[in-house]
């Protein structure tokens, strides 16, 4: 399975508050990072969590973010970052 974005890519997380379990922190909802790997295709897991069997598959990317990004008082090193893996139906090109 190919993905929607390639490693380089910039990307948005989406920033939604769905009612139903999801592995997005809150922190990095709506920020833009860039895709550092593709990690492969799995089960969603808002369907998963509630018995389902997590079809369609999507894509699960490695987003790399700024600290300083998400936390704008951040002042430990300017250069520090996350990453976190983000999958593709929670992103969008940015």
């Amino acid at each position: 399975m190919s993905g929607r974005f390639k490693v380089g890519d910039r990307v948005r997380i989406d920033d939604r508050d769905p009612p139903v379990h999801h592995r997005v922190p809150r922190y990095v909802r709506g920020h833009v990072g860039v895709v550092e790997r593709l990690c492969g295709a799995f089960g969603q897991p808002e369907l998963l969590a509630y018995g389902g069997d997590g079809e369609p598959a999507q894509m699960l990317y490695r987003v790399h973010l700024k600290q300083t990004d998400l936390w704008p008082d951040y002042a430990e090193n300017p250069t520090d970052t996350l990453e976190i893996e983000i999958f593709e139906h929670w992103l969008s090109p940015s």
